[in-house]
């Protein structure tokens, strides 16, 4: 399949599922390798904003999702009529943080680490699929491990978790390397 199909094949794909594909489920649908595929969404993803299209490729992991363009959010809300989504409480979002940097997690570590009980934190996250169970700790009760998920790498704009910024004692580690 040459280049200009395969993006254009890519494109109705994408639009037509809505939701983040693997790249490796994308390869089969255009019948080439996970490469190719991966090249073809880089690919239909530069030309989205050189030609400064209403719509975009984002990359979460090994998955693609066409969205909108950030610049038309705005108008795309007043569209639907929807006020602006709600915005996470300070304490939902310490418990996502050590969610993502720390995961997989059980509800006891997220209390013992915050030093309260994280269950109302938690239950929002589950809620707005940021955070979802894993599997369970092999220890006594077997509690839940939560990891977070493709929606978080979604809102918050990462490609995958080496994207989030590091934690500052990992900053003054490594400040700390390069003195004698």
């Amino acid at each position: 399949m040459e280049q200009t199909n395969r993006e254009s094949a890519l494109e109705a794909i994408l639009f037509a599922l809505g939701e983040p594909v693997e790249e490796e489920r994308l390869a089969q649908a255009l019948a080439c390798t996970p490469q190719e595929a991966a090249e073809a969404c880089q690919a239909l993803a530069q030309r989205y904003v050189q030609t400064d299209a209403g719509l975009r490729l984002l990359r979460m992991e090994h998955r693609w999702q066409m969205v909108s363009a950030p610049q038309y959010g705005e108008r795309i809300q007043t569209l639907l009529a929807r006020k602006k989504p709600d915005k996470l409480s300070p304490a939902a979002l310490e418990t996502l943080a050590l969610v993502a940097y720390f995961q997989p997690v059980t509800r006891a570590y997220l209390d013992q680490a915050r030093g309260v009980d994280c269950s109302h934190s938690l239950a929002l996250l589950l809620d707005r699929e940021l955070v979802a169970p894993c599997g369970h700790l092999d220890a006594p009760g077997h509690p839940l491990l939560y990891k977070t998920t493709p929606a978080f790498l979604r809102v918050f704009g990462l490609t995958d978790l080496e994207d989030l910024p590091p934690l500052p004692e990992e900053q003054a580690q490594d400040g700390e390397e390069g003195t004698p």
